[in-house]
């Protein structure tokens, strides 16, 4: 079973208070239901969330759905459980706050959303009908719900941030994407849909990642920073070699030409280290910045000869 049918299955357990179930089953109906006319069909893919939905409608409004089970879309390993209501739907989905007057709304009315609980109940429903969300042990933090309307997408979105989940809306093909990609938010939200083993699996993992991608993000510094030091060095020499080569070492000061003695001996070693080391052995101190000052002397005087033999 996916993540996300691990998590749905789990909100599955919990049912809705009765002031709340009104609300939960807005969203499902609204969102994975379906009204000929005559009937109200209801197809999930989860069995656990087939049953919740069967039993919040009975305790809720006493009315019991026909139940069958038949092969996923393009014969695959799922089976889709589709749920079945004959009985007084006209009067239900008026309840539901889906239609008022004959007139199918896209947004419902307030009461189903009057209040914190009551937004909690609608979004825990518009989970389990269409949400879903990313393994974290297997891919990029991500939950997201697909509706097929933009008014109903932003309505979705501001319930969301309500809660400072920090969703946004997108627009893919006909169709719109309310998701959220920041791994802390998506962690608060399952806590906020009380799937307690879900928030303890997926911040299992997100302290785990999380520990990963700062420890090869100091890797990459400390890497970035040897680099940095032999690329130093290696100009250093450069330039000590090629005052060498021409005769002009003996033009510095024996400060400056001691300076030039120890990068040859250590070569691989940072300005700091080789400061330390430069103080132990000979007695007298300098500090990184005095060898760096040094060092600089060099570098222009080998810059300065290069340039008078370039003209």
């Amino acid at each position: 079973m996916s993540f996300t049918g691990i998590v749905k299955s789990e909100i599955s357990q919990r049912l809705p208070l009765e002031t709340e179930a009104i609300s939960e089953l807005s969203a499902i109906v609204r969102n994975i239901g379906k009204y000929d006319g005559n009937n109200i069909t209801i197809t999930t893919e989860n069995e656990d969330v087939a049953r919740h939905i069967s039993k919040v409608m009975k305790d809720t409004y006493d009315l019991r759905f026909r139940i069958s089970v038949r092969r996923g879309y393009n014969f695959d390993k799922n089976y889709l459980y589709v749920l079945t209501l004959h009985q007084k739907n006209q009067l239900l989905l008026t309840d539901l706050g889906l239609i008022e007057n004959g007139k199918i709304l896209i947004i419902p009315p307030e009461y189903i959303v009057a209040d914190d609980d009551l937004v909690r109940a609608y979004l825990r429903g518009l989970f389990l009908a269409i949400g879903s969300i990313n393994d974290p042990k297997k891919s990029r933090y991500h939950l997201e719900f697909v509706v097929n309307d933009k008014e109903y997408a932003f309505f979705v979105s501001d319930l969301l941030n309500q809660f400072r989940f920090n969703s946004k809306v997108l627009k893919r093909k006909n169709k719109y994407m309310i998701y959220m990609k920041e791994s802390e938010k998506i962690g608060d939200f399952l806590r906020f849909m009380e799937a307690s083993a879900a928030v303890l699996y997926y911040e299992d993992i997100r302290i785990y990642r999380d520990h990963v991608n700062m420890t090869n993000r100091l890797n990459n510094c400390e890497q970035a920073n040897v680099d940095k030091t032999i690329q130093s060095a290696n100009d250093q020499l450069r330039d000590i070699l090629f005052l060498k080569e021409v005769g002009a070492l003996e033009l510095l000061d024996e400060k400056v030409k001691e300076a030039a003695l120890y990068r040859e001996k250590y070569t691989e070693v940072s300005l700091v280290e080789l400061s330390q080391i430069i103080t132990m052995e000979t007695g007298h101190t300098i500090t990184k910045s005095g060898l760096h000052h040094r060092l600089k002397k060099i570098k222009d005087l080998a810059n300065k000869i290069r340039e008078k033999q370039e003209k």
